[in-house]
């Protein structure tokens, strides 16, 4: 249960404005306030980091359950796996799947969505590209009728946050302003699009690129392709998976360095394995072996998720990759939930919002977790 006052103090508290070295920050109830009474209870965080909770916009499980096809106790189980790494804002993606199915997994995660277990929905496929389709089943994959797109968002009853497509398919360009008109971000991702056909789709309203390099032709200088497109456009912001196997350093410094700290979004893309470790899972109707916590599908060996939480993928950022704290935080918080429209409630510590934040340690370890005033990992400062 949330205290009724609590205050959090001498962590270099990362706000939108930069860090504060020995801030101090008050929870009432399950919001951050402005100020305590005189008394309150009080925590010594000197020596730690106090960042806002992360928003993860595309994840498809953890914790060894499935978003993409479990029960709903698994997708609750698998949300909690991410809280306890700092994801204290969780989309639940979807894969490729039969239509029959997609529409009543809409209907599952949609009710989830109601309750604020999930902050709502990401499809990503059926409408890909069999050139580009990744860990998604070829047999299952359509061209984004937009009668087709329609009955899916209406199946999420309102909670649909995103939808990944191949927009240079028939049908993908009339998608993706249906999908604008309705609220819902379009993605481009899974995609086979040369430069000219991914600026088309930017105008036509897409302002997310799934999982940027990853599932896409890549840059070349005769034909830049639609990496060059969507690092360009200032209207489009780049999901990026930093768990070191995804993307090279180098190219990952290479999108954050100019797409700018405002523009990155980092995701997980995290399957069952995240959070529980090696085996053989499923992601939808797909058979995937992870080894060494690396996950790849087990018939054509493509890369089948990840294996991530965002607690290491903002440790890798920081100590390994080079990015200024403030900058990593956007990307990890401040952007997603922008994105969302949930920039109101949640990604960044300010007066007013959830109280949602993680203690780090002086190496970036995360330490502690609390979600809407209560903690879910309480912190042990030394």
């Amino acid at each position: 249960m949330a205290a009724a006052h609590l205050v959090l103090a001498g962590a270099h508290v990362v706000l939108p404005t930069g860090t504060l070295a020995g801030g101090r920050v008050v929870v009432e109830g399950g919001r951050i306030a402005g100020s305590a009474p005189e008394g309150a209870p009080e925590i010594d965080l000197s020596g730690h980091w106090l960042l806002p909770g992360f928003v993860d916009m595309h994840n498809h499980g953890g914790g060894g359950a499935s978003f993409t096809n479990g029960t709903v106790e698994d997708v609750l189980k698998g949300v909690h796996t991410h809280r306890l790494h700092g994801t204290t804002t969780t989309v639940a993606s979807t894969v490729t799947g039969d239509m029959d199915a997609l529409l009543q997994r809409a209907g599952l995660l949609s009710e989830l969505a109601e309750q604020g277990e999930i902050a709502g929905i990401h499809f990503e496929g059926p409408f890909i590209s069999p050139c580009r389709k990744g860990a998604h089943s070829e047999t299952l994959l359509r061209e984004p009728d937009p009668a087709l797109v329609r009955k899916l968002v209406d199946a999420a009853r309102g909670q649909a946050r995103m939808l990944t497509l191949a927009s240079e398919l028939p049908g993908g360009l009339e998608s993706v302003r249906l999908l604008v008109d309705a609220g819902v971000i379009a993605a481009v991702g899974h995609t086979d699009a040369t430069y000219e056909q991914t600026k088309q789709a930017i105008d036509a309203g897409a302002t997310v690129a799934t999982h940027l390099f990853n599932a896409m032709p890549p840059l070349g200088h005769r034909a830049p392709g639609p990496v060059t497109a969507l690092l360009e456009d200032e209207r489009v912001t780049v999901e990026l998976i930093n768990d070191g196997v995804h993307l090279h350093p180098a190219a990952l410094r290479l999108a954050f360095g100019h797409a700018g700290a405002d523009r990155v979004a980092f995701i997980t893309d995290a399957m069952d394995a995240a959070g529980f470790g090696d085996g053989v899972y499923r992601l939808g109707p797909l058979e995937v072996a992870v080894r060494d916590g690396v996950a790849r599908l087990v018939e054509g060996d493509s890369i089948a998720g990840s294996t991530l939480t965002l607690d290491r993928a903002l440790q890798r950022a920081v100590t390994v990759d080079g990015i200024p704290v403030e900058d990593a935080v956007r990307a990890l918080s401040a952007n997603p939930a922008r994105l969302l429209g949930l920039a109101d409630r949640v990604g960044s510590l300010e007066p007013g919002k959830d109280a949602d934040l993680l203690v780090l340690d002086a190496d970036f370890a995360l330490r502690g977790v609390m979600r809407k005033g209560t903690w879910l990992r309480e912190p042990q400062p030394a």
